[in-house]
């Protein structure tokens, strides 16, 4: 074999290897983008003459027409998405289009285009746990009458309003909400003008790059500015959470429609059947969101590990960014976007009798006996041990609390702790409406997080709002 092809061989299995283009060209459009927003500032600053940047940025929105167009042919010869963007640039308008590379690096520049779309993403991911969060806030509002078993360790342990339920999945996604616009103030800082990782020479303005493209403010540092890539391990890291949250509404969706729990009924839109089996309706969707979240979790352990061991500044291993961070952010989204849809359709099917008779036969009314006596003036350790001792004769005996005679009572009890009353106390309704502390699950208190929780809905579109708005004004700015 001829030792020139052997070479040739060898040089293309390595462009193959080190080459990014089949995952980043979809940061083309912020690539040109932020090229544009380069060339206006180098135009401001006279180092390129305005004829020149105005045939590059006429130039740079053609190759985008191109792209759009699915006519625009990727190498991986070129690498990455910049060297293909800035060789067409070059072959479309001649030498001239070189000049798109003065005063920056790869370096900056790919820190920037991962920094315009992770904006965008977040801008995205923000909708759309809105749009979940309004689907709870109605399924809860349908169901405040509704109660339910609360668990914990899957076990009954205390009557609620199913609306209650409901409302903690909204409080969690809030603070996802808010992690993620706390994120994107990190996120929204102009790494261009750091250049290979000490600055440049030329008499550039950065202020002019980060009014244009909408960032809040230039990176301090340019060394920090091109070798960190804590922003897009906190925006897989918020993403992660996210997908936590949603693993644990998907799992109760997955028990509570099972024959055993019985709560809701799923549209079959939104399960499988089995190849065997034809009563079987299967939660797939629920259990592929909860499958999906291990894969998130694995994109993070992915990039803490390539950045936990890099020298300091830009590190050709921070390429491998790029696929967790995409992989993470498409998945939450389409995760986002089929829960929400599958709460739409979810119909509540607990039969209020039945549900009262089994939470008495768990004795999930236990905890009321036992703050009754404290209230009574018992210390609460001793009621607890005798509520604990009246639960054990109950079941010996087949009975439920409310099945005790008062003479029953009495064997466990002195009779100043003896009333009628307390079978009235004892009823899971009376339980379930005793809990009137701030957060609690009465219907007075659920109705009142409802009501808070739609107040937060509307800072919540607020915002969304206001970062969409401000981002549309700097694209139009930008390639207006």
């Amino acid at each position: 074999m001829p030792s020139e092809y052997i070479k040739r061989e060898k040089n293309t299995s390595v462009t193959d290897f080190t080459s990014s283009i089949h995952f980043d060209k979809r940061l083309y459009k912020y690539d040109i983008m932020g090229s544009i927003a380069h060339v206006k500032m180098l135009q401001r600053q006279k180092i390129v003459s305005e004829e020149d940047g105005v045939k590059i940025i006429k130039g740079l929105k053609k190759i985008q027409a191109t792209i759009e167009e699915g006519v625009f042919e990727f190498s991986s010869a070129l690498e990455d998405i910049h060297m293909n963007i800035e060789n067409a640039l070059i072959e479309l308008i001649g030498d001239v289009g070189g000049a798109l590379h003065t005063a920056r690096s790869r370096n900056d520049q790919v820190s920037l285009d991962t920094r315009l779309y992770i904006r965008d993403e977040i801008i995205a991911i923000l909708h759309l746990i809105a749009s979940l969060q309004r689907n709870l806030l109605s399924l809860a509002k349908e169901n405040i009458a509704v109660l339910m078993p609360g668990y914990t360790h899957l076990q009954h342990a205390q009557p609620i309003r199913f609306a209650h339920c409901i409302l903690s999945y909204f409080h969690k996604l809030q603070r996802d909400f808010e992690r993620f616009r706390d994120c994107y103030s990190r996120v929204n800082v102009n790494p261009l003008g750091s250049c290979a990782l000490a600055g440049t020479s030329f008499d550039i303005d950065r202020g002019i790059t980060t009014d244009l493209l909408g960032f809040d403010r230039p990176c301090e540092n340019a060394m920090d500015g091109v070798g960190d890539r804590d922003f897009v391990v906190e925006t897989i890291f918020c993403i992660a959470t996210v997908m936590m949250h949603l693993s644990t509404i998907c799992e109760d969706v997955i028990l509570w429609s099972s024959n055993e729990f019985g709560f809701i009924r799923v549209d079959d839109s939104y399960t499988t059947g089995s190849s065997i089996m034809p009563q079987k309706k299967n939660q797939d969707v629920a259990e592929l969101i909860r499958g999906k979240t291990g894969r998130v979790y694995g994109d993070l352990m992915s990039l803490l590990t390539v950045m936990k061991a890099l020298p300091s500044s830009y590190n050709r291993d921070m390429q491998e960014d790029k696929q967790p961070l995409f992989d993470s952010a498409d998945t939450v989204k389409s995760s986002l976007t089929a829960l929400s849809k599958l709460l739409k359709g979810i119909k509540v099917i607990i039969h209020t009798t039945d549900i009262e008779k089994k939470l008495e036969n768990s004795f999930s009314n236990a905890t009321d006996l036992a703050d009754y006596l404290t209230k009574k003036g018992m210390p609460f350790r001793t009621a607890h041990k005798v509520t604990k001792e009246i639960v054990s004769y109950c079941s010996g005996h087949n009975k439920t609390l409310r099945d005790l005679s008062l003479s029953e009572i009495k064997t466990f009890l002195p009779s100043r702790y003896c009333d009628k009353a307390i079978f009235d106390l004892l009823t899971i309704k009376h339980c379930v409406d005793s809990r009137t502390s701030y957060g609690g699950t009465s219907a007075g208190k659920v109705k009142e997080s409802l009501s808070n929780a739609m107040h937060v809905m509307s800072r919540n579109e607020k915002t969304i709002v206001t970062l969409t708005m401000k981002v549309q004004k700097n694209m139009k700015r930008v390639l207006g």
